[in-house]
């Protein structure tokens, strides 16, 4: 019998490239029968072989020519196939050749590259092993052979060189069919055995949604198994940092929240979560280097929250309720703490409070003791964060809906501290960034409490009521009485309230009528030199000011709001920034010219311009100004007439 050529070794050689799954293309082919004869050998030789060309396409099932004619009339079934082998040069007497062994014969395939061959010999290597795993698994009935089987497909699918997600998830796949059709038949030992058999390509990809629905069950009915802790924690952590959206793939959060509720019932379980949490951050000191995590495990820790008061309280029979109350709090607390182990990285508390801003809890949530102690926590670390960006988020999303900072004021839903976190927020808001006259006309509605905490002697309620009273934010002239007598009520009180007035008697100076209509700072000025310049007299005819390439900041802004008539003002190339006009603009409405020409202000600030109703000129020339933003002031300023924008992104989107 005329028995094939040998092939060559190349296995290492074809492991080491990575190829993607092919399912057409085309080659040469030649068919070589298996003979005894003198003629059918000679017919059979490298010289006198047939070649013809094809266009062929590889299925889950055979192997079929586009163009079937010759050797490829027929399909050749992938069942058929006994061996496949890449064959070198020499030996098949043609470059780049693949030999495919069938009963009675063998088929010679040439490709254009090497490149091509390896494509296909692995495409096909891999079309005859998931139906050989397929066919043994789906019939199998010993649950070792079964276990063994898994282990020989994630052992091959880990180190074949095809780089395509259905080779990667046929393993899940298969397994999690058998177990939606077995699971309740199968014993625990095998369960957790054929997991085991599945860690490895765990690692490396994140399990599908079916297969996460059978994690999860093992989580509730095997809280304790070690499988969950050696196993299921590089699919969770893969799905944490990986997963893009928890709404499309609810059994992935599921999954999580059943695992993080399994770590729970570990000794020292709410420690093992918290560290757990730490670990996805990935590092103590620096950002984390994965983006999605932090959504993720808050999504988690929400959805656990809702999920545990959907059902709470319901119930009419006390026992029950009693019986369920320790797990309750046990797993309350758990979600809760991961909230706070979130917040004790730099990078991670801005996301934490921008996530919490809308409150997305119920009142029933809010006022459980539990929570509240625990959210107590949380936003204190928010409120003593020095970025103005952080302890922001304890302000409402928007005007006429409360935030943390008014739910917790004395009278709030949430206040069961005697104010005692409400007057730290408001400390660190009035202390840095929101002594505005925007932010003090919204908490109008909150002077009663501020007065209780100004009777208590709480120096942040008496700042705030002086600053109230000095940017008149205060409508009712009883209110005003009222605010009067509980800083009089208090010797620090007194003290703040005296400074107040007089300010106010040097600003009623400031304003009278008189001195000059321009005025121009030399280079170098400071904001300090600003104000004493300020102080020296009269400067209410003052309608041009220049603090061209001076040194003030922000800071001179509170000097500025002063001057009543100011109508132009020069800030170019100063460090004037996004605070300081967001002061401005809720004051000097009568500002008809403004020059921001290289400063550093952002979007951030420039939104605020929009309120400048009679500003006919503006120069944003070298600032960060965005198209957007551009926009929106082009439709909110009906006066403006001029605007420079050169070298800035909206220029360059023109």
């Amino acid at each position: 019998m005329n028995s094939p050529p040998p092939s060559v070794p190349c296995q290492e050689e074809s492991n080491s490239c990575k190829v993607k799954l092919v399912a057409e293309g085309r080659c040469q082919l030649s068919k070589v029968i298996y003979t005894n004869n003198i003629i059918g050998k000679l017919l059979s030789s490298k010289l006198l072989r047939k070649w013809e060309f094809h266009r062929i396409v590889l299925t889950a099932e055979e192997i079929i020519s586009k163009t079937p004619r010759g050797w490829m009339e027929q399909p050749v079934s992938i069942t058929q196939i006994e061996d496949i082998h890449i064959i070198g040069h020499k030996s098949a007497g043609q470059k780049y050749c693949l030999r495919i062994i069938l009963p009675g014969f063998y088929l010679l395939l040439q490709f254009p590259s090497d490149y091509s061959r390896l494509q296909w010999f692995h495409s096909i290597t891999w079309m005859r092993n998931r139906q050989r795993f397929e066919k043994v698994l789906r019939k199998c009935r010993r649950p070792e052979v079964m276990i063994k089987e898994v282990i020989n497909m994630v052992e091959y699918v880990l180190h074949t060189p095809l780089q395509e997600p259905q080779v990667w998830n046929f393993p899940l796949e298969i397994v999690s069919e058998i177990l939606h059709e077995q699971y309740d038949l199968l014993p625990k030992p095998f369960l957790e055995n054929l997991f085991v058999a599945l860690g490895p390509l765990l690692e490396v990809k994140q399990p599908s949604p079916e297969l996460c629905e059978f994690f999860s069950k093992h989580c509730r009915n095997s809280p304790r198994s070690k499988v969950i802790l050696e196993m299921f924690t590089p699919a969770v952590k893969k799905i944490l940092k990986h997963n893009t959206d928890f709404g499309k793939y609810p059994r992935m959060r599921v999954f999580v929240q059943d695992y993080v509720m399994a770590l729970n019932c570990q000794n020292d379980g709410v420690g093992i979560v918290c560290n757990f949490v730490r670990s996805m951050h990935g590092t103590k000191v620096g950002d984390c280097p994965f983006p999605r995590v932090l959504n993720n495990v808050v999504s988690v820790c929400l959805a656990g929250v809702y999920s545990l008061f959907e059902g709470y309280g319901r119930s009419e029979d006390k026992e029950e309720i009693t019986t369920k109350e320790a797990d309750f709090l046990c797993c309350l607390e758990c979600y809760l703490k991961m909230l706070e182990t979130m917040t004790e990285f730099d990078d991670w508390r801005h996301s934490v409070g921008l996530l919490l801003q809308s409150i997305p809890f119920s009142d029933q949530v809010l006022i459980h003791p539990l929570f509240r102690r625990s959210l107590n926590v949380i936003l204190l670390r928010v409120a003593t964060d020095d970025r103005c960006e952080v302890h922001q988020t304890l302000l409402a999303l928007r005007d006429g809906k409360d935030g943390w900072f008014e739910i917790f004021c004395p009278g709030g839903i949430c206040c069961d501290d005697d104010g005692e976190l409400f007057a730290i927020m408001l400390e660190k808001l009035i202390g840095c960034c929101c002594r505005r006259k925007k932010f003090l006309k919204g908490i109008g509605k909150l002077t009663g409490a501020l007065m209780l905490l100004a009777l208590r002697e709480n120096r942040a309620a008496i700042e705030a009521l002086c600053c109230m009273l000095e940017f008149d934010t205060i409508e009712l002239n009883e209110t005003k009485y009222q605010a009067v007598a509980a800083l009089r009520s208090t010797e620090v009180g007194r003290k703040l309230y005296a400074k107040l007035c007089e300010r106010l008697i040097a600003l009623k100076e400031l304003q009278q009528k008189g001195g000059p209509r321009k005025l121009s700072l030399p280079s170098r000025s400071t904001d300090a030199d600003l104000a004493r310049l300020l102080s020296t007299g009269s400067f209410g005819n003052l309608e041009c000011l220049s603090l061209a390439f001076t040194h003030v900041t922000s800071a001179c802004a509170y000097e500025l709001i002063k001057l009543p008539s100011l109508r132009y003002l020069n800030l170019w190339a100063t460090q004037f920034g996004d605070h300081g006009v967001q002061t401005i603009s809720e004051h000097l409405h009568r500002l008809q010219v403004l020059n921001l020409c290289e400063t550093p202000v952002t979007d951030k600030g420039l939104l605020c311009l929009s309120s400048l109703k009679q500003l006919r000129k503006l120069n944003l020339n070298s600032t960060a100004l965005t198209a957007d933003t551009f926009e929106g002031l082009k439709e909110k300023l009906p006066a403006l007439q001029e605007c420079d924008i050169r070298y800035t992104d909206a220029w360059d989107s023109l």
